[in-house]
């Protein structure tokens, strides 16, 4: 029998520090993102602005920055570490 993988959703996320977020996810795992990898190219760019990158929002599934920038939630987990 295949085991289904449910979809992702992020549910609460909290700065740390740096360019670090504590991301909640609806599996109820508490991960630790560190985003500077990700900055490097295109419109990401614009998260080395550190207050930019703390004017995050959470939509119904991620978080997202100012309807521009959004990163799939099961990226994010896949590259995240267990808090």
């Amino acid at each position: 029998m295949k085991t289904e993988n449910p979809l992702l959703r992020i549910t609460a996320a909290e700065y740390i520090s740096g360019y670090t977020l504590s991301l909640t996810f609806s599996n109820g795992e508490v991960r630790l993102m560190d985003f500077t990898p990700l900055m490097q190219k295109g419109i990401c760019r614009k998260l080395q602005d550190i207050d930019y990158f703390k004017s995050f929002r959470l939509d119904p599934f991620t978080v997202d920055w100012n309807n521009e920038i959004g990163f799939a939630p099961r990226y994010l987990y896949e590259r995240s570490v267990a808090a």
